[in-house]
């Protein structure tokens, strides 16, 4: 028998589930903050400002792992490998493979890596830079003398440089993993022959490829769809890139840099007018770096060394720091006119000093110094914007690229890793080797052909790199966090940092809560997301700035991730409802073959 009962309108659970939503989050806050608590905490986090971000989603819990990513595919990728007895790096890899499958446009086989690993039994932070170099001839003079305009071409031969992705799974696992990569890419290649339904935000950010009057017939064949880009919801399959994925599960790393790949990747660059050599492919390794770090209200923020724009988020905390954010007001005017002032200031330093350090002495530590962190502080006059701080702009790098996936994932162990991977702009150069079913990068378009620059192009150099992974602690609590978006990552990175140390925000409401980004160097724009407020974008048009506000759920912003563990055992992931992701948790270890 069927029992009827009468359904109230949809928003007329509205106020029920919103307030209960506050609570839960209101409660983590809390949680997270006595667990935090320093003895003689600075500026203790203001709480209650928490309540005004109310999470469209709320924060996963439990005792075991958890996979972050912006496809929920691949979390779950990431999730079999867990529960396979995997632990967070065997799962990152699984998930980042899968990402490259079904978030083309953004990340690949064919891209650079760059992750932090946090290792729950040492107490350890570990760094890697799987960043490609520039290919053997690619002098200034020599690019120069290709470039239509006298600038770096962002896109075609001369932007790619040697993808470094796979070098980055290969020391990632060697280093930290526990299975083969036979049992970790087997879900992306399963994905990759059988197909899999694409996602909704992603059908969007696929469309444009079907506009490129340039793509050559191997890119059109590999990513549209009789001659479309998929929908949301139809499926997509990629056969060459399982073949590909096929080489690395047998391999290792040596199925991508030597064989079939490798003659593949170096016969369309030599085609298409490039220099790269064998030699440049099979003698690049990544290199594992000691990450930066600076202490924010008590919390220990890391960020990965140059040739990375890492520092750029640690700089403006630095600076952010001699400012009461909290005592200003979440979303205020006066917390987002320093927080703005101090992206400039920051972001100035880092387009004048910053490049590849294994080319040139870069003053790291004294950009990182409290010196410096004073002097530019004093320079943010409160009541007005600065609409010019110099350097304005270095030719070549000022219109960075977003197209990147972000990813985190922790493990029942408490171990963490933070990975961020890229193809730089949408589908990267826009050349795919015939029968390998990715295409390659367009990372080498962020060098500068202006002569004398720590970023300017030489062989084997490897160009100032936006993409960057991000963790942060205090006491026992451990948060594997970052957000994608080009020139967008550090700011968005700053706000992350001061939504949980100064308003005492839970990871969830940490993402979404409204953001600004200026992609610029110079003038006064800045974007802001139109929920922070009408009256707050009044008052900073006062100041100055010149506001442009957007939508929710627009790119502009980035997409990102997080998971924590509160050092009791309890793990906590979220994810940006920005993009399609998830955050999925491990199941619990019942009927499952040992």
């Amino acid at each position: 028998m069927r029992c009827s009962i009468p359904r109230r309108p949809a928003a007329a659970f509205a106020p029920a589930v919103a307030a209960a939503t506050l609570l839960s989050a209101l409660a983590y806050a809390a949680a997270a903050q006595a667990v935090t608590a320093p003895a003689r905490a600075p500026r203790p986090a203001d709480t209650s400002a928490a309540s005004a971000v109310i999470p469209g989603r709320s924060v996963v819990a439990t005792r075991f792992g958890i996979v972050a990513t912006s496809q929920p595919l691949a979390s779950a990728a990431g999730v079999q490998i867990l529960e396979q007895g995997g632990n967070a790096i065997d799962a990152a890899i699984a998930a980042n493979a899968t990402l490259g499958l079904t978030e083309p446009m953004m990340n690949g086989l064919g891209g650079d890596l760059f992750a932090i690993v946090y290792e729950a039994k040492s107490g350890k932070v570990y760094g890697l830079n799987a960043s490609g170099w520039a290919a053997t001839g690619m002098t200034a003079d020599f690019v120069a003398s290709k470039s239509t305009n006298g600038r770096m071409p962002q896109r075609g031969v001369m932007s790619v440089t040697v993808p470094g992705m796979v070098a980055g799974w290969g020391a990632l696992r060697s280093r930290f993993g526990t299975l083969g990569f036979d049992r970790l890419l087997a879900p992306a290649i399963y994905y990759a022959e059988n197909g899999f339904p694409v996602a909704e935000i992603t059908a969007g950010l696929w469309t444009p490829a079907e506009r490129n009057n340039a793509a050559s017939e191997q890119f059109k064949s590999t990513y549209l769809i009789n001659g479309r880009a998929p929908r949301a919801g139809q499926i997509f399959r990629n056969p060459d890139l399982a073949a590909s994925l096929t080489r690395i599960a047998q391999k290792g790393a040596a199925g991508f840099y030597t064989g079939a790949t490798a003659e593949a990747i170096l016969g369309e660059i030599k085609a298409q007018g490039g220099t790269m050599t064998a030699a440049d492919l099979t003698e690049f390794k990544p290199e594992w770096v000691t990450p930066l770090s600076t202490t924010y209200r008590g919390w220990t923020v890391y960020e990965l060394p140059p040739n990375s724009q890492g520092m750029a988020a640690l700089m403006m905390l630095n600076i952010m720091g001699h400012f009461p954010i909290a005592s200003y007001g979440l979303h205020s005017a006066k917390a987002m006119h320093v927080e703005i002032e101090a992206k400039k200031l920051a972001y100035a330093d880092l387009l004048r000093y910053i490049g590849d350090p294994k080319f040139s002495q870069l003053p790291v530590d004294r950009l990182m110094g409290a010196t410096n962190a004073d002097s530019r502080a004093k320079m943010i006059d409160e009541t007005k914007a600065n609409c010019h701080v110099e350097p304005v702009q270095i030719a070549g790098i000022e219109n960075a690229g977003g197209e990147t996936i972000y990813m985190t994932a922790i493990d029942k162990d408490g171990n963490i890793i933070s990975l961020i991977q890229s193809n730089y702009s949408e589908f990267g150069s826009g050349l795919v080797a015939p029968h390998t079913g990715f295409v390659l990068h367009n990372r080498g378009g962020l060098f500068t052909l202006t002569r004398d620059q720590p970023n300017t192009i030489a062989p084997r150099k490897r160009p100032l790199h936006t993409i960057i992974p991000a963790f942060m602690e205090k006491g026992d609590v451990k948060i594997g966090f970052g957000i994608m978006g080009g020139w967008n990552q550090s700011q968005a990175h700053a706000q992350f940092v001061s939504n949980i140390a100064d308003f005492g925000m839970s990871i969830q409401q940490a993402l979404e809560a409204g953001r600004f980004t200026k992609g610029s160097f110079d003038g006064c724009d800045v974007q802001i997301e139109a929920k922070v407020g009408a009256a707050t974008l009044d008052q900073l048009r006062a100041l100055g700035h010149d506001v442009r506000p957007l939508g929710p759920r627009t790119g502009t912003f980035g997409y990102g991730q997080a998971v924590m563990s509160n050092g009791d055992g309890v793990h906590f992931g979220a994810s940006d409802p920005r993009h399609d992701g998830a955050a999925i948790p491990q199941g619990a270890p019942v009927g499952r073959r040992p």
